[in-house]
């Protein structure tokens, strides 16, 4: 029903499918709610700024590429919801909601985040999966409360070696990028629980043995020659995890010369040559 509904939206002029979808918004949610994702929103509806209560917003899977000032108004907002929309700059006014504690920004268009992102410092969760980013924007660094960073599926090579200020930080997600080398910085931050480096180029992986929080690692999908050697307790994601430990080299080429040994013992042995007979 629901990609129903959207097939005839799409036919509906922009500005009547925003009226349509808007027009019962006239007062302040009884929850402090708004949730306009996969509204067809081309640009963001006014009079929600004067919900001055508002603490959850979710503008989720729209056609937004900017916001207006007047959004500032809402200085309770904890949760913003912008993912899967048109952004190539995050706009300004996002950076004055400081009571925000959760941001979803994953799926746009940025390249970068402006430096007044600083002023977040009540943010404990960022989510800026799905963009345009080559390096992680080091503002991010000064987010003293970040508690999970959601950074997957970019062209991230490395990390800033400020990254380690963040010791609130727990969960670090970097799925889908271009490391080729485990980021050296994450060896420094003892208080990490959960680290994904899933789907990147990483060759080979230092010990994470001397990580006294962590509880989680995932690393598959790297052309890696080892497993990251961990804790006891830690649980692995990938080759040579806890399911099938990780082979000592040597045994393991004793094991390959053995199968190739077995294989040949087991091919069909030809019939001997016929005799032959003089005609």
């Amino acid at each position: 029903m629901g990609n129903t509904i959207r097939a005839l939206v799409a036919f509906i002029p922009a500005d009547c499918c925003q009226n349509y979808v808007v027009r019962d918004l006239h007062e302040m949610p009884l929850d402090k709610m708004v949730d306009l994702s996969g509204s067809q929103l081309r640009r963001f509806p006014l009079h929600v700024c004067s919900f001055k209560e508002l603490v959850k917003l979710y503008l989720s899977d729209n056609h937004l590429n900017s916001l207006p000032p007047e959004l500032g108004q809402l200085q309770n907002l904890q949760i913003l919801a912008l993912d899967f929309n048109n952004f190539k700059a995050l706009p300004q006014v996002v950076c004055t909601l400081k009571q925000l504690c959760i941001l979803y920004l994953g799926n746009n268009k940025l390249c970068d985040l402006p430096s007044e992102l600083s002023l977040l410092q009540n943010l404990r969760t960022l989510w800026i999966e799905a963009n345009c980013l080559t390096q992680l924007p080091e503002v991010v660094c000064e987010l003293s409360l970040l508690k999970t960073l959601h950074a997957g599926s970019n062209a991230l090579r490395l990390l800033p070696g400020q990254l380690r200020r963040l010791q609130e930080l727990r969960t670090i997600w970097l799925s889908g990028n271009r490391l080729t080398d485990f980021p050296a910085v994450l060896l420094h931050m003892p208080f990490l629980e959960v680290i994904d480096v899933d789907q990147n180029s990483i060759r080979y992986f230092p010990s994470l043995a001397h990580l006294s929080s962590l509880k989680l690692v995932i690393y598959d999908h790297n052309p890696c020659r080892n497993a990251p050697k961990v804790a006891k307790g830690v649980r692995r994601v990938g080759r040579w995890a806890e399911e099938t430990p990780e082979p000592d080299p040597r045994k393991a080429r004793r094991y390959a010369l053995v199968r190739e040994e077995s294989q040949e013992l087991q091919a069909p042995v030809p019939p001997p040559p016929l005799p032959l007979t003089n005609s």
